[in-house]
């Protein structure tokens, strides 16, 4: 059995801390490890490969950090240049491992799930493995506990063609409104949809042939066009462009004979939203979740995230409270859901706070934003040992650079030296530059641009040992 596990979402539900570039998948919101790192770590029993990975190609770093962190293996990881649902991305890793003459049963995973029983989800796989070894296509269903109207629904009915235990899918039901959930929840017969499947390869591309040959033929070509690096797979983008976006659910399960649900009662939550944040967590005597600096008086219910700032709350419930560097939300648990709205509302208008924190991670460490003005922008970079920004040069600004700590290997134009800590430099603007960390231990540095121009586009990158394109989209910072 193979593991594809699906990382390409940007969960903008829990913004502000889930970002575009720095999605829920890959924060530490339920322990120490990440969503990411958990759902891999979940995966270590007899019989389970190791995993085949798909994200966003924006992601990849990030993905090959978290990964080397915790010695976590893959045998592939498939670059998405852009997100196309679940159909297409499990349908390009279902024909990659089909070109390896590999036809196993593929479990498919999101990658910012939590299951709490681990044993419990063994057990269901084990009854999803018969079903699926007689060809049928089959979803992990949740019981419906609460009237949940964040959810899609399932409706099963029993089968008696159907392993023991196993149900026969009869309707899928969008997200409803509270009313209908609560008829779900007391008929019996609903169970929430996980998002997690299990089929074998070749059976999954014979049914989306069959009811979406536009998504099939397109990702067959996609994959035929597609850059081969080793393990890593760079999905070609123009053709890849041209594919519908699909669900699983949309484009396969509602349309096939062959669909049924496994009952997976395994503590599972899709930490979706700040209220399924607020259930997983252990809570005080009034019932609220709290994590960083924060003081609480008279309240209850709530869920109170810091992230420096000394955050009080008085004489509220059902309040959650999201502190960060550069955004501050609060919201009842009753409308989390409308999370999301906001953050399209803030991408309307062009806000930069959806899309990366004040804290960037890049491969070769990160840079956080300190303060910004007119003709100036300050910056905190750390550079890991041994690792090198991209050479470049900016049009319409100079910067300085003061070494915190650690040593730092400078060139500026024909000119490379080294500094150590408390010594600074000067780069003016055109001139080629680079940082690179030749030492042990993290390099520190602030810098500090001036100039009539500070944006993102100011650079001209003429090397970079990361192999990334030449798009002027980074700054020196961003490197």
């Amino acid at each position: 059995m193979i593991p594809v596990i699906l990382s390409g979402g940007s969960g903008s539900r829990l913004w502000p801390l889930s970002r575009k570039q720095y999605p829920k998948q890959f924060l530490a919101l339920t322990g120490s490890d990440t969503l990411f790192q958990q759902t891999i770590k979940r995966l270590r029993f007899d019989g389970m490969q190791a995993p085949v990975l798909v994200c966003n190609l924006e992601h990849r770093f990030i993905v090959q950090e978290q990964l080397k962190t915790q010695q976590l293996e893959t045998q592939t990881i498939l670059l998405e240049p852009f997100g196309r649902n679940t159909a297409p991305a499990v349908a390009i890793a279902a024909m990659q491992l089909l070109a390896e003459g590999r036809d196993e049963l593929l479990l498919i995973l999101p990658a910012d799930h939590v299951l709490a029983d681990q044993r419990a989800f063994q057990q269901a796989l084990a009854l999803a493995t018969c079903a699926a070894e007689k060809g049928e296509m089959v979803l992990f269903g949740i019981p419906a506990s609460r009237p949940e109207t964040g959810y899609g629904y399932i409706k099963s009915a029993v089968d008696d063609a159907l392993p023991n235990g196993t149900l026969r899918v009869q309707k899928f039901v969008e997200k409803p409104d509270e009313a209908r959930a609560r008829e779900f929840v007391a008929s019996g017969d609903y169970y929430w949809n996980s998002g997690m499947f299990l089929f074998r390869a070749s059976r999954y591309l014979e049914e989306l042939k069959q009811h979406d040959a536009d998504i099939y033929d397109t990702c067959l070509l996609a994959l035929e066009r597609s850059q081969i690096d080793g393990s890593q797979v760079t999905i070609d983008a123009a053709t890849f462009a041209c594919c519908p976006d699909n669900s699983i659910d949309y484009t396969v399960m509602e349309k096939t004979t062959r669909a049924c649900v496994v009952p997976l009662n395994a503590g599972w939550s899709d930490v979706g939203s700040w209220s399924s944040i607020w259930d997983v967590h252990p809570k005080d005597q009034h019932g609220n979740v709290v994590s960083g600096d924060v003081r609480i008086h008279d309240s209850h219910n709530c869920l109170v995230h810091g992230n420096g700032k000394l955050v009080s709350v008085i004489g509220v419930q059902d309040i959650v409270v999201v502190e960060t560097k550069d955004a501050t939300m609060i919201v009842h648990k009753d409308r989390v859901q409308d999370v999301k709205t906001m953050v399209n509302q803030l991408n309307d208008e062009g806000r930069s706070e959806t899309e990366n924190h004040c804290q960037v991670y890049r491969p070769w460490g990160s840079y956080d934003s300190v303060d910004m003005g007119g003709r100036f922008q300050v910056k905190h970079i750390t550079v890991n040992p041994g690792a090198t920004l991209s050479l470049q040069m900016h049009h319409h600004r100079a910067e300085h650079w003061i070494v915190v700590s650690g040593t730092a290997e400078v060139t500026c134009d024909d000119k490379v030296f080294l500094l150590t800590e408390n010594q600074s430099t000067y780069i003016p603007m055109t001139s080629v530059h680079r940082l690179s960390n030749p030492g042990k231990i993290p390099l520190e540095i602030i810098e500090v641009q001036s100039g009539s121009y500070l944006g993102e586009d100011d650079i001209q990158r003429l090397d970079d040992v990361y192999g990334r394109s030449e798009t002027p989209t980074l700054s020196l910072a961003a490197g």
